[in-house]
């Protein structure tokens, strides 16, 4: 029973209405950037052959692509809502509207076939943050600071835990369908090729490190172990700072590695996106905000 107290105690911790908000800034602003860079792309999708589409999550029972008209206003929907979520205005409102709208537009997105989802974790994240008081600072309709309460605390608890359960699954889901023959064999190798050869039959340009290294054999066990540990790890960075540390390091440097050798970009977890629910946010946009400050006086000093 203890041990449930101290987890629940850690689930229901308070925390500074300006950290929950720092996040919505954070997840927001990439949210709506995402859309926005994407939407050609998403708008794309509506000229592809209507037996391509097969209706998933939120868009299971349809039985054809929605209307171009239709993906025009949802389009048009999710970035004004966004651009209100990030801000904060009218938040009652726009934080579920715009979690839901994200919601569908991913989900057609996906409904199309994807080998990559990019976009999963961030739409998890701002369905937490919308239908949670994230407004409540640092936002155009705040009024005033609130005190640090639990109804701060557990939706970043939630976000950090939806973090890591992704890492886990992926880890689980590579033992599950390539077993020990995705750690030692030359499963990882092939992915590697595969990539580079597919970018070159469409025009691409291989990443210059794949091509280095696709013969040295030896280095893709080692390679594919250290995924898999990290993946399957990533429960640890919920334990203690120097842990959470270690793990988003490490995690961050893997991405990077991806886009090395895969010419894959995941920008919400390699630009550290992901990982914002598992810091003090607050405490480091108020020494940016401190630094700032001082600078203009610090000239103004030296000058005089």
């Amino acid at each position: 029973m203890s041990e449930f107290r101290r987890v629940d105690a850690w689930l229901l911790a308070p925390a500074p209405a300006e950290r929950l908000a720092a996040f919505r800034l954070l997840a927001g602003g990439f949210a709506v950037v995402y859309v926005a860079v994407r939407s050609p792309a998403l708008w794309a999708l509506t000229r592809r052959p209507g037996e391509r589409f097969e209706g998933v999550g939120v868009l299971a029972g349809l039985d054809g692509p929605p209307a171009r008209v239709v993906v025009m206003v949802l389009l048009t929907i999710t970035l004004l809502t966004g651009v209100a979520f990030a801000t904060g205005w009218r938040f009652s409102w726009t934080g579920p509207g715009f979690a839901l709208a994200l919601l569908t537009l991913g989900t057609f997105h996906s409904s199309w076939g994807q080998l990559l989802h990019f976009e999963n974790l961030m739409v998890l994240h701002v369905l937490v943050l919308g239908f949670s008081p994230a407004a409540d600072a640092w936002s155009l309709t705040a009024a005033g600071s609130p005190r640090p309460s639990p109804r701060y605390g557990w939706p970043l608890r939630l976000a950090a835990i939806i973090t890591v359960s992704v890492y886990v699954i992926a880890g689980i889901a590579k033992l599950r369908i390539g077993g020990t023959e995705w750690l030692v064999g030359d499963t990882l190798r092939n992915h590697v090729a595969y990539s580079a050869s597919r970018l070159t039959l469409l025009g691409g340009t291989p990443t210059p490190l794949a091509g280095e290294v696709i013969d040295a054999t030896w280095l893709f066990p080692p390679m594919a172990v250290g995924a898999v540990l990290i993946e399957l790890t990533a429960p640890l960075a919920l334990v203690n700072r120097m842990l959470r540390n270690v793990w988003v390091t490490a995690t961050i440097v893997m991405h990077v590695g991806i886009l090395a050798l895969l010419a894959v970009f995941f920008p919400y977890q390699a630009l550290g996106f992901a990982f914002a629910p598992f810091f003090a946010l607050e405490v480091a946009v108020s020494r940016v905000a401190r630094l700032s400050r001082r600078r203009p006086a610090d000239r103004s000093i030296r000058g005089g």
